[in-house]
């Protein structure tokens, strides 16, 4: 009996220690959910995948491009690297115009400060075929945004684990 109690006390020791080992995320790390920074970048978003998605239609690809630093960087896990807008809009005008749009998965997004510069965006999105209405592909994402003054610009984009829906 007393070798069964020295056990459990050995079990419930090494609980606790794990326990108080576990490291803590700070409050400062935790994303900004509901409020004026989430509340922006959701707003953004919205607007830059709107004309995404749109972009086939007059003047939307060059609405979608207004979002994006002259010199964003996008980085795609399947398509490569992309150094500049341009050749940004232009890979988004030969392959996504017309072919299919993105969504957001709902619940997923994450904002996070960036100290005088902007913020980062995290989450998952889909795409879905115009043609068939599938929604096909999801993936992660981490979009970093830059203010300057009110204006509001992506400088980086990462999109990476594609997968079947």
């Amino acid at each position: 009996m007393n070798n069964h109690l020295a056990v459990c006390a050995l079990a419930a020791n090494l609980v606790l220690s794990g326990c108080a080992a576990t490291p803590q995320v700070s409050s400062s790390a935790a994303p900004q959910t509901p409020g004026p920074l989430f509340d922006k970048i959701l707003a953004l978003d919205t607007e830059v995948f709107s004309a995404f998605n749109t972009c086939a239609e007059a003047g939307q690809l060059q609405k979608h491009a207004g979002y994006f630093s002259e010199s964003v960087e996008f980085y795609h896990d399947n398509g490569g690297v992309t150094w500049n807008r341009a050749d940004m809009i232009a890979n988004t005008e030969k392959f996504v115009c017309g072919n299919f749009r993105r969504e957001l998965v709902a619940g997923s997004l994450r904002v996070y400060p960036i100290k005088d510069f902007g913020a980062i965006a995290q989450g998952v999105h889909r795409f879905c075929q115009f043609k068939s209405g599938a929604c096909e592909g999801t993936a992660e994402f981490v979009i970093v945004w830059r203010q300057e003054g009110d204006k509001w610009l992506i400088t980086r984009v990462l999109s990476y684990g594609h997968r079947p829906a």
